[in-house]
């Protein structure tokens, strides 16, 4: 099996598994640290001649990460794509599963059972913490309708004020952000590095937690210590 992954989490997710059988990932894929493939640029601007030139059984994308043009070369180069779509903890676990079995012929791994069972174990700790959870600034946009993130969110118990947005990562004002009163501001490092200097100035008075966009983000191995990072980092805020 020779698999091309063009979708972080995945890679990282296959690396786990059956590191011998990635050839080929994008620029983006930084996990695991040591991951020696032949890298094909980035999610939304692959390389579709590298791509092709590793003759890859499976290529692995992700609707929301990858551009379907993309990804129809590919099939009308006659290669197999495999796309996955995935905005719940849920859709994560039963996506993967599938993936890697039925599209890498994997057996399922251990990490993945693990995780299952750490967001299992999840119970709500508090009543819902009402926040804004931007990805970017420059403009500042947030984490709207129907997000893995939101829902990774909302079983540690934050409630997403955008969650009924008409569109999935909305431009939003940072002062319209304030206006809406969040009791908590959530800052993940990816895709936009907030830090403690950039980011919270921005929501004066009001809690910002600075977290792992990792684990709030990827759907992969990740996900098997996510419910414990998130939870401590969403804990302790800066005030």
């Amino acid at each position: 099996m020779r698999v091309v992954s063009l979708v972080p989490s995945l890679t990282e997710s296959v690396a786990a598994t059956a590191p011998g059988a990635l050839v080929g990932a994008t620029d983006w894929c930084s996990h695991p640290a040591d991951l020696d493939v032949t890298r094909v640029r980035g999610t939304k601007n692959p390389d579709l001649e590298a791509v092709r030139a590793l003759k890859p059984d499976i290529v692995l994308a992700n609707a929301e990460e990858n551009r379907a043009p993309d990804l129809d070369l590919l099939r009308a180069a006659g290669l197999r794509v495999w796309v996955t779509d995935i905005r719940t903890v849920d859709d994560a676990f039963t996506q993967l599963r599938a993936m890697l079995t039925e599209g890498c012929g994997l057996d399922v791994p251990a990490w993945l059972d693990e995780a299952e069972r750490a967001w299992a174990s999840v119970e709500p700790a508090s009543p819902p913490l009402r926040a804004v959870i931007p990805v970017w600034r420059r403009p500042w946009m947030v984490v709207g309708r129907d997000t893995f993130t939101g829902d990774v969110l909302r079983r540690l118990d934050v409630e997403n004020l955008y969650a009924d947005h008409p569109e999935r990562y909305p431009k939003v004002p940072v002062g319209e952000l304030n206006a809406a009163r969040p009791d908590l501001v959530v800052l993940p490092d990816e895709p936009y590095a907030f830090t403690a200097e950039d980011g919270p100035e921005a929501f004066p008075g009001v809690p910002c937690a600075l977290v792992s966009g990792r684990h709030l983000t990827w759907y992969g191995p990740s996900l098997a210590e996510a419910p414990r990072v998130l939870r401590g980092q969403l804990e302790n805020p800066m005030v």
